[in-house]
């Protein structure tokens, strides 16, 4: 007999993914971590103290074989909760971007992610029950000037989570999606965009918070949720302010300062 709910958390090294496997962790699940780094193995012994069974699994789930390690440790399992949260980000303009980088993008955050979910889903639907989060972004609503693959593959992953959702209604799988803004986390140093208005803003915020807020919605079995009032205050914009004024807006966020283009 099971004596512990099972959580999996990607991208879990650092930010909100750490975040949601320490809520994981204190609500007295046992825990597997997967990220890219080694840092991983750090993030995991941090959350050990409370008891859990914590595994750390370094894999970069933007490959095949990444996705079939992360596997080959959970296939046998009953998992009760999945938490895709693994991405990449990428600001600067698209024709100044490497192809190497931008493809890495893709393969992390819609190939990576996809393949996760298409297992997780059907594994869930067998049990005949899961809960399932994944983190998106409040910029898949928006046109990303100057961050436009990196907002273009968070549309996706949103519409995807929608989408999956209709169809496990009846089969006791929940799916929710995370839709945050601008976070405190090593997103911008990453994504190349430490010098970018966004990436100087000192009021995004808090991992923690935007954790907690996505791992209770989960939980309650809730479609979406967006942390922060301004946050929801966007999404309610988006949907009457034309895609030309948005895009605009969203380049004088994220373009580099100094670049003098425009």
């Amino acid at each position: 007999m099971r004596k512990r709910d099972l959580a999996v958390v990607t991208g879990a090294s650092s930010g909100i993914g750490f975040e949601l496997a320490r809520c994981a962790a204190q609500d007295g699940c046992d825990v597997v971590l997967v990220a890219d780094e080694h840092e991983i193995r750090t993030a995991a012994a941090a959350l050990e103290d409370g008891g859990s069974d914590v595994t750390a699994i370094e894999a970069d789930l933007g490959t095949e074989h990444g996705v079939a390690i992360l596997w080959q440790e959970i296939a046998d399992r009953h998992v009760d909760y999945f938490a895709a949260n693994a991405g990449r980000g990428l600001g600067g303009a698209f024709l100044d971007q490497d192809w190497e980088e931008i493809e890495a993008v893709i393969h992390t955050n819609v190939t990576g992610s996809t393949a996760l979910l298409h297992r997780a889903t059907k594994k869930m639907r067998d049990q005949g029950e899961g809960r399932i989060l994944i983190t998106g972004a409040i910029a898949g609503e928006v046109p990303g000037a100057f961050r436009a693959v990196y907002n273009a593959t968070t549309a996706y992953l949103d519409t995807l989570s929608w989408g999956i959702r209709e169809e496990l209604k009846d089969d006791g799988v929940t799916v929710t999606c995370l839709m945050p803004g601008p976070t405190d986390t090593e997103f911008f140093d990453r994504a190349q965009m430490d010098d970018t208005p966004v990436g100087q803003d000192h009021g995004k915020a808090d991992p923690a918070k935007v954790a907690r807020a996505g791992w209770d919605a989960m939980k309650r079995g809730s479609s979406g949720v967006t942390p922060g009032f301004m946050n929801k205050l966007q999404r309610q914009l988006t949907g009457v302010i034309p895609d030309t004024v948005l895009a605009r807006v969203h380049r004088n966020l994220a373009e580099p300062r100094g670049a003098g283009n425009g």
